[in-house]
């Protein structure tokens, strides 16, 4: 008789035994570690947990000459449903080697357009341009909007090339003294809608070529633009979409019809600040339901500009602005300012402008924008010229939407760096709502004015 040679190969698994010949010789060896989808609770290293009772049947198995197949092994072991297993293979993700090359720059911003971790359906960032640099080689400029106009804009612009030229030029077009009204004033004229969009779209303007004097590396690396109201129009000319004389044409009939709207009906707007419980909408339609029983026509009532988080302002008729501020308790509103401008700016009233508006546009060429500019209504880019002649006009008719573009440019996440952003034009408006929406993208926002 063969003597029974016991040969036992130890790799820290379960043994089986193997029959070998005619008589029995017993081997232990390696069970399959795997038997199931990559990234199950127990892959690679985990084991199942103990069970007294499968073991104690495991053993008189054993005691009987029979061992449980693997196949009867697995769903114990695994304790999991198929969905699950499913499930938890879909979202394994391969370890890092220890030894593996660190990060490199260049790999870390040559990512998704939204920040790692977050919903991409939900982000807001994938609404801009970002290319696969470091975002502190690449730099955003904002233009602002009408209100932000003083007597003697322009004075420190004029040493630089090309500034001169460009007062001397809108006035042509204009058929007035812009340059002398800028820097003169009188202040009354100037606030006027008709004379401040002009001014503040050439001074605008001619704070980049201030930028392009003294930084030139900012203009060459921007990869965005955006404008609030007539600023948009400027931003528009900066990408090269429409030309310095076209644009001052444009906003002249723009400013002119604006005003004409305006004295149609009595309106305005008013900034209101506000808190988790305030009821904005609410009031704005309860000031409707006020102007209905006053007989007025024309009535208007709603959100015009969304500024930063708890503050928005609001434009329509007078009686409706009037109404807000006498019942703004009722609403819990925190704080109410009127602006010094002559209507409802950005609301339906405005609705003859967006048909002027219309047609002028059909009768100047507009190109294809050359870096990303984002337009007022939804905050997204531009696609192309036909998406412009589509959408500007709107502009004048809905709210705009600043606070969406500011966490379209500018959602990351808190380990991400920041593009440098350059405000250019009068005032420092702009840069104060960055800080309400993003501080961090604000402490990298340069204001470029004269």
């Amino acid at each position: 008789m063969h003597q029974a040679m016991a040969l036992t190969v130890s790799f820290g698994l379960l043994p089986q035994r193997l029959v070998c010949g005619g008589s029995r010789k017993y081997l232990e060896f390696l069970k399959p570690k795997r038997l199931y989808a990559r990234g199950s609770r127990y892959f690679p290293t985990d084991q199942p947990p103990a069970n007294s009772k499968n073991d104690s049947k495991q053993r008189n198995n054993e005691s009987n000459g029979r061992y449980p197949s693997l196949v009867e092994c697995a769903p114990k072991m695994i304790r999991e449903s198929p969905r699950e297993l499913l499930e938890n293979a879909a979202s394994f993700k391969e370890g890092t080697p220890a030894n593996a090359p660190k990060e490199r720059m260049e790999d870390v911003w040559n990512s998704d357009p939204y920040p790692k971790g977050s919903n991409w359906k939900q982000s807001q960032a994938k609404y801009s341009k970002r290319p696969g640099c470091d975002p502190r080689e690449t730099s955003i400029i904002l233009f602002p909007g009408q209100g932000t106009q003083f007597v003697g804009m322009g004075k420190e612009l004029l040493q630089y090339p090309l500034v001169k030229q460009m007062y001397d030029l809108a006035s042509s077009v204009l058929g007035y003294n812009l340059l002398s009204l800028c820097l003169d004033g009188p202040k009354e004229t100037l606030n006027k809608t008709v004379f401040c969009q002009p001014a503040i779209l050439v001074s605008s303007l001619a704070c980049v070529e201030k930028l392009k004097a003294t930084n030139p590396e900012a203009i060459n690396s921007c990869i965005a633009t955006a404008g609030f109201s007539i600023g948009e129009i400027t931003a528009l000319v900066f990408s090269k979409a429409i030309t310095f004389e076209n644009a001052v044409r444009l906003v002249k009939l723009r400013a002119e019809a604006m005003q004409f709207a305006s004295d149609m009906t009595k309106s305005g707007m008013m900034t209101v600040f506000f808190g988790p419980n305030s009821k904005v909408n609410t009031a704005c339609a309860e000031a409707r339901r006020h102007c209905e029983v006053l007989g007025l026509e024309n009535i208007e009532c709603k959100v015009a500009n969304y500024l930063y988080p708890e503050c928005k302002v609001i434009a329509g008729n007078i009686e409706a602005l009037d109404f807000i501020e006498k019942n703004a308790a009722r609403y819990e509103l925190r704080r109410l300012k009127r602006l010094p401008v002559s209507g409802a700016f950005h609301t339906n009233l405005m609705e003859p402008v967006a048909n002027v508006l219309s047609k002028a546009l059909k009768k100047i060429p507009i190109q294809q924008p050359i870096i990303a500019v984002h337009s007022n209504v939804d905050g997204k880019r531009y696609r192309n010229a036909e998406h412009i002649f589509k959408l500007l006009p709107q502009q004048i008719i809905k709210p705009v939407c600043w606070e969406q573009t500011m966490h379209i440019l500018y959602e990351r996440n808190p380990d991400q760096y920041y593009p440098m952003t350059y405000e250019c034009g009068p005032g420092s408006s702009l840069k104060s709502i960055l800080r309400m929406v993003n501080a961090k993208a604000a402490a990298k926002c340069t204001l470029v004015s004269g």
